[in-house]
């Protein structure tokens, strides 16, 4: 079954990046590949909350080959008022949860939060979990990060970081989302907090400020929160971000987290990117980025997904060079990603109305492996030629190889004592391609366009 629950990551003979990062795997060993997108409802609250994610989000990101979501939840919807969960939103949850086990996509809970919460005009930490201390807080319209610079929000963190009774309740909010969804078959991890930031001593520049605070007050704050979830649920990933500055190149400061079934959760935006700036290949962003953000998994050997990408204005004349070049960054080092965001519309949209790719993000869209039963020694996706290239030792079990819809259909090629359930995929069609191995063996597998005749 693909999503099914999941277990520590194997060592270097599991088929580590080239950092000696640790993949992803599910309960059979086999390695993981998660590739999805963000689904989310940010506009309605209370009994209409989530109503905008509906089954269509699920069958169309099957229909197109993912098999991810990133599912944001808000803490002030699940626990309104204090002590108080909704059982309406938890059960609206469970729907959206069993829409994806319908189509066959794993999905991480994300506790997710913009700019602390709705006292400054977002989503996120409830009300009567906000604390400013009376401090300034001046919105930004047209800037809306900058707000996460105002001293009140800034002091707000502080507090949930710091305070016995907000840590507790922040705990207990955790313990009741894994409590119900523990045994869902679509969850595979659970996010532990969107995007964390944090308190700017006088004196202090960003990247020392951001790293002080990944060591001081969020790597224990994950460790408390792996120990609420641990009460009730032994299995599901947890899912760790570093505060949003990592996207400048900054390594993270971030400890280890003391439990096995940790993954790291780095997000990949470009403050120039986000301000409306089209790609500069010239800047060396990407590989900065890569550089930085793949010291802290190598070292404390935990896989890397992640959890957020995609520019705002993806049409502008650099873009398309944008997406080759991310993928392939992307695709060296993690266990997946999740592009921002799956909807149907403008802005950061994947679709537009009618449900077609907008341009350039018909790139995300392309053959990959989302189990591999044994130890990946190589992989790569060709964007030029279309073609994906996967080597495995292989191990007793079943891999899967995933192609998306193609306008000339796809062929599948296969060397080794290996045996493909199908070698060819008609055009337009989206597939899921079993392949048998005798274990021990090596496997090659090579998936083509296939050629009109």
């Amino acid at each position: 079954m693909l999503c099914a629950a999941p277990a520590r990551a194997h060592g270097p003979a599991a088929g580590d990046a080239p950092d000696g990062i640790p993949r992803l795997t599910d309960d059979r060993g086999r390695v993981l590949t998660l590739r999805g997108w963000n689904v989310e409802d940010k506009t309605h609250r209370g009994e209409a909350a989530l109503s905008a994610i509906t089954e269509r989000h699920f069958r169309d990101l099957r229909a197109r080959g993912f098999n991810f979501a990133r599912l944001l939840v808000f803490w002030d919807d699940l626990e309104p008022v204090r002590g108080r969960y909704s059982e309406r939103y938890l059960r609206r949850i469970g729907q959206v949860l069993d829409w994806a086990r319908t189509y066959r996509v794993h999905v991480v809970i994300d506790a997710h939060q913009d700019v602390f919460g709705p006292v400054f005009g977002h989503r996120g930490i409830p009300e009567w979990a906000t604390r400013t201390d009376g401090l300034p807080f001046t919105a930004h319209p047209d800037d809306w990060f900058a707000e996460y610079f105002e001293p009140a929000v800034q002091r707000a963190f502080t507090h949930l970081y710091e305070d016995p009774d907000l840590r507790s309740a922040q705990a207990g909010m955790w313990r009741v989302l894994a409590d119900r969804f523990a045994d869902h078959p679509a969850v595979i991890g659970y996010d532990l907090i969107n995007e964390p930031m944090g308190e700017i001593r006088e004196g202090e520049d960003l990247p020392a400020a951001a790293r002080r605070i990944e060591a001081e007050q969020l790597t224990p704050m994950y460790n408390r929160l792996a120990d609420a979830v641990r009460s009730v649920d032994r299995h599901t990933w947890l899912f760790v971000e570093p505060t949003p500055i990592v996207g400048e190149g900054v390594p993270t400061g971030l400890g280890g987290i003391d439990d096995p079934r940790t993954v790291y959760a780095p997000h990949f935006y470009n403050t120039a990117m986000e301000a409306g700036a089209d790609h500069d290949p010239s800047a060396g962003w990407i590989e900065a980025y890569e550089r930085a953000v793949t010291e802290y998994p190598a070292r404390h050997r935990v896989p890397v997904v992640v959890g957020e990408w995609g520019p705002l204005n993806n049409a502008l004349p650099n873009m398309g060079r944008f997406y080759r070049d991310a993928l392939a960054s992307l695709n060296r080092y993690s266990s997946g990603w999740a592009g921002y965001v799956w909807c149907y519309g403008g802005g950061y949209c994947a679709l537009d109305a009618e449900g077609r790719f907008r341009v350039n993000k018909e790139q995300t869209a392309a053959p990959y492996a989302p189990a591999v039963a044994g130890g990946v020694t190589a992989e790569g996706y060709e964007a030029e030629s279309g073609t994906y290239r996967l080597e495995y030792r292989s191990s007793p079990g079943f891999s899967e190889i995933s192609v998306p819809p193609g306008a000339s259909g796809w062929r599948i090629e296969v060397t080794g004592r290996a045996w493909p359930r199908v070698s060819t995929v008609p055009a337009g069609r989206t597939a899921t391609v079993r392949i048998h191995a005798r274990p021990g063996g090596h496997v090659t597998v090579a998936v083509r366009p296939r050629t009109p005749r």
